[in-house]
């Protein structure tokens, strides 16, 4: 379920000082309930997604799209990532975050972690029409439990990342994130 921006804004996140400078563009509950010491498994999740393997054929079809744009336009370059064309988050991170996970990118997705505390992880991306944060808490939940919360913040590159952005959002709060949602909550389910 998308939430309003104040659910992100409001809490104490550490994100808040290494991404200053970035705008919030989404925020979403995921249908994730447990407890107060499911975090890593939330976060091992995430860090597993692949988009592109997605149970919808139309974000499926989606994805490629954009991988195959990105590969003809040169958006996804290497000279376009993180430490290539924008300086990594990593450099904003106080010392108590630095070494709180392993710089390894995710197993399917182009993220690069960034930290990892006992309710927040951070990751980020860049290419050539942004430069992007996959923020994920834990939070309580109005039942008493807990649940995720998922949260992106980006950095357009310009004209180009203002226009994709804007040109992407209805197929991200349509179609994608409502999708990903309900996978997500099964795989939530299917690991308890």
């Amino acid at each position: 379920m998308r939430l309003p921006r104040s659910e992100h804004t409001s809490r104490p996140w550490r994100i808040h000082d290494v991404a200053h400078d970035f705008r919030l563009e989404d925020v979403w509950a995921l249908p994730t309930p447990g407890g107060p010491g499911d975090f890593p498994r939330l976060v091992e999740m995430v860090a597993a997604l692949d988009p592109a393997q997605t149970s919808s054929p139309v974000v499926r079809m989606l994805f490629t799209i954009r991988l195959r744009m990105g590969a003809l336009l040169g958006w996804d370059d290497e000279s376009s990532g993180v430490g290539e064309r924008v300086p990594s988050l990593r450099e904003r991170l106080p010392d108590d975050l630095r070494d709180t996970v392993s710089p390894a990118p995710f197993e399917a997705a182009p993220f690069e972690p960034l930290y990892r505390t006992d309710d927040e992880f951070a990751a980020e991306v860049a290419n050539r029409t942004v430069h992007g944060v996959l923020h994920v808490g834990w939070v309580r939940a109005d039942d008493g439990g807990y649940r995720g919360q998922l949260a992106i913040l980006v950095k357009p590159n310009g004209l180009l990342g203002s226009a994709y952005m804007a040109g992407i959002t209805p197929f991200r709060h349509f179609l994608v994130y409502p999708t990903m949602m309900r996978e997500f909550g099964r795989a939530w389910e299917a690991a308890r």
